[in-house]
């Protein structure tokens, strides 16, 4: 099986000895505490689960730094976006103590983890410009992702992590969320050698399906993980809950059992463009993919991305060997009306826009809204059916 990324066996953070674990949440009630940002949880569930092996904390301004202007730590670890512990004021808290970090999603905040704090600090503006512009690219606050970042707060906490639950992402989503270290136990029990891993934060429609399809077969693949995010997007976005019923229609309708395996992770959506597509291919070595989709846009939102950036990234700014996973770069997908299948727009150079059926999001949602299914050439009628059925319970 491929190796994680910076280490040769996955190390997750989460304390899985329940005596352990009970012990430390004991002690974390007499610990001064924080309340966390959504992001900030995120990235404990994420440290907790092994996805940012080999991570072993927050990082501080310098590695937050590094990282923004060279995607590697001050250690020289490759790694493409700081992983932030950031809150509004850090208050009384002391450096070489352990700090209970409470979670913000969850009621009554509990503890999510603990940091042995090393370090209080503060990004000033130029900090916060640098990380902005060299992660989303922008510093426009319309940007959903940048607007999280400046949201929530400069005192920067920084130091090992030791996570003693999921979050909401273990109940609110049982039979989906799975950690890096189970995804690798469930490709090795079904005895896959290479394995192509899909992100989605959207439902799949007919031309996602069959990408999964193009990339496993061209790269000779045992099987597909599609992996969902299952924590906060921006508003106007389907909820996961409903993008997860969807995408198990589509799966035990359409493709043979055992090929495909529908998991989730618990993390936020940065929309981040190409940084988040390097970060996406570093959890998906880690969670035991060979090989990762890239498609058109791939983590962008509105129009600050070009529509091939997250795959160029990869040419220009990721080292070779820096990663051991492969990028199966992906054109925009769609129905040929010439050809009656689905097909990468890129490889049908005799076919116009006409050829193809093409539909906006806006449109998509408009049907959907009025009870209308898209033409199946654009997407399954069952999970038509799923998705009309939310729109119109709003």
């Amino acid at each position: 099986m491929i190796k994680p990324h910076g280490s040769d066996t996955l190390n997750p953070l989460y304390v899985d000895d329940s005596r352990a674990n009970q012990s430390l949440l004991d002690d974390a009630q007499s610990m001064p505490s924080v309340l966390m940002s959504s992001a900030g949880a995120a990235n404990a569930v994420m440290l907790g689960a092994g996805y940012f092996n080999p991570l072993t904390g927050y990082m501080n301004r310098t590695d937050a730094l590094s990282v923004a202007n060279t995607m590697h730590t001050s250690s020289g670890l490759f790694w493409p976006t700081p992983v932030l512990c950031l809150v509004d004021g850090a208050g009384a808290l002391e450096t070489g103590t352990q700090v209970a970090l409470r979670d913000p999603n969850v009621d009554g905040n509990p503890v999510i983890a603990v940091l042995d704090l090393e370090a209080v600090e503060h990004l000033d503006d130029d900090d916060m410009s640098l990380i902005s512009e060299k992660i989303y690219r922008t510093e426009d606050l319309e940007h959903p992702g940048v607007a999280e970042f400046y949201a929530q707060g400069r005192s920067l906490l920084s130091g090992p992590i030791k996570v003693l639950n999921f979050s909401y992402f273990k109940t609110d989503f049982a039979d989906t969320f799975r950690t890096a270290v189970q995804i690798r136990e469930q490709i090795e029990a079904s005895g896959w050698n290479k394995v192509v891993a899909f992100q989605t934060r959207n439902p799949m429609h007919l031309a996602h399906e069959e990408l999964c399809r193009i990339a496993m077969e061209r790269v000779g693949a045992d099987g597909c993980v599609i992996h969902m995010l299952l924590g906060k997007l921006k508003p106007g976005d389907i909820p996961a809950d409903v993008r997860d019923a969807a995408i198990r229609k589509m799966v035990e309708l359409y493709f043979p059992k055992n090929t495909v395996m529908i998991t989730g992770y618990g993390f936020d959506m940065l929309y981040a463009g190409p940084r988040e597509a390097v970060l996406h291919a570093v959890f998906r070595q880690n969670m035991g993919a060979t090989h990762f989709i890239i498609g058109r846009d791939h983590a962008g939102v509105g129009d600050y991305y070009g529509d091939f950036d997250a795959q160029t990234i990869f040419d220009q700014e990721v080292p070779d060997g820096a990663l051991e996973i492969e990028i199966f770069r992906a054109d925009h997908t769609a129905w040929s009306k010439k050809l009656s299948k689905v097909v990468m727009m890129r490889e049908a150079p005799d076919h116009s826009k006409e050829d193809f059926v093409l539909l906006s999001g806006t449109k998509v949602r408009e049907m959907l809204g009025q009870g209308i299914a898209p033409p199946p050439e654009f997407s399954r009628p069952e999970v038509a059916q799923i998705l009309m059925d939310y729109y119109q319970s709003l």
